[in-house]
């Protein structure tokens, strides 16, 4: 990793799933002689490539990506492993004396790898046990209500069906009494790790919709059901936190028979649409993000103006 203070500035593209992120960034990246560094907490997983909307190989051969295909699917893989991860491809892409650009829409593993990692306990085992005996006895809509009551904030932002960061925000609560929103206080005063410049790619709420709702019925044409299904013959079941992302839950309620197909996609076109609001509320939380909208702009003013961002 690069002193804070050094010249090395990170350019990063951020924003909204199905916003368009991979049409820009590589021809940037190539103008730059960039390579890019994926910020998404799906795209980590190997075999779950339709569902996560990663770039193609023909894509990935126009430039060079990474942190992708990191883990199998029923491996853990958090914030503070990307954060180690992205430090260690930052420095070896440096030390080759390229530049880096960041990309993508997970907003915590950006405030991971920019920010570093707030101050928290590491997971309590027995904490954890109790609540998953409650998430299975109560429901998740139980566990999120009791977050509402406790940590508003954060129950504001993590989604009822986001189990896993649901359980964790209870966790650190039982073991520190604090809520974990106070706990995120601590990136508003921290230094940055790395200079960088960052840019929120956005749409107007119903073309960025409309594209969503697009991208789910490609995918379902480009196979995602077989990719589903081939994911739980390898043995990976929908109790996995990477088969609890956009689509893989609905699809595998899909294969056991417990959800008609019609009814599987409106829900995933759901979802999405709700997840691709709750990215762009936190990246409006941070002040330091400049925005563009494509549709007010040119794909080729936009990088006209990105390239004279990296080169200042």
């Amino acid at each position: 990793m690069r002193d804070p203070g050094s010249t090395l500035k990170l350019l990063c593209l951020l924003g909204p799933t199905a916003v368009g992120k991979t049409n820009l960034a590589i021809p940037v990246a190539q103008q730059m002689d960039a390579e890019i560094i994926s910020v998404d907490s799906k795209q980590i997983y190997r075999y779950m490539d339709i569902g996560t909307a990663k770039p193609t190989s023909a894509e990935r051969a126009l430039v060079p990506h990474h942190l992708i295909d990191c883990v199998d699917p029923d491996q853990p893989f958090c914030a503070a492993d990307f954060q180690k991860c992205a430090d260690a491809v930052i420095h070896d892409i440096t030390r080759r004396h390229k530049k880096v650009l960041i990309v993508g829409g997970s907003g915590l593993y950006f405030r991971a790898l920019i920010d570093g990692l707030f101050e928290v306990p590491r997971t309590d085992q027995d904490v954890r046990q109790c609540l998953h005996d409650e998430l299975e006895k109560h429901g998740k809509e139980r566990l999120h209500a009791q977050l509402e009551q406790i940590d508003p904030e954060a129950a504001s932002r993590i989604h009822v069906n986001d189990v896993s960061r649901v359980i964790r925000a209870l966790e650190v609560y039982e073991l520190t009494g604090i809520p974990i929103s106070r706990h995120q206080q601590q990136w508003k005063q921290s230094q940055a790790r790395y200079p960088f410049r960052a840019f929120v790619i956005s749409r107007p709420r119903p073309e960025l919709y409309e594209r969503i709702d697009q991208r789910v019925e490609k995918m379902l044409r480009d196979g995602w059901i077989d990719e589903v299904r081939s994911l739980l013959a390898k043995g990976y079941g929908k109790e996995l936190v990477s088969m609890q992302g956009l689509g893989y839950r609905e699809l595998v309620e899909y294969l056991e028979g417990t959800l008609g197909l019609g009814v599987a996609v409106e829900q995933i076109k759901l979802r999405t649409r709700r997840y691709a609001k709750r990215q762009l509320t936190w990246f409006r939380g941070d002040k330091r993000l400049r925005w563009i909208d494509l549709s007010a702009n040119s794909e080729s003013s936009v990088m006209q103006r990105l390239m004279e961002v990296n080169s200042g």
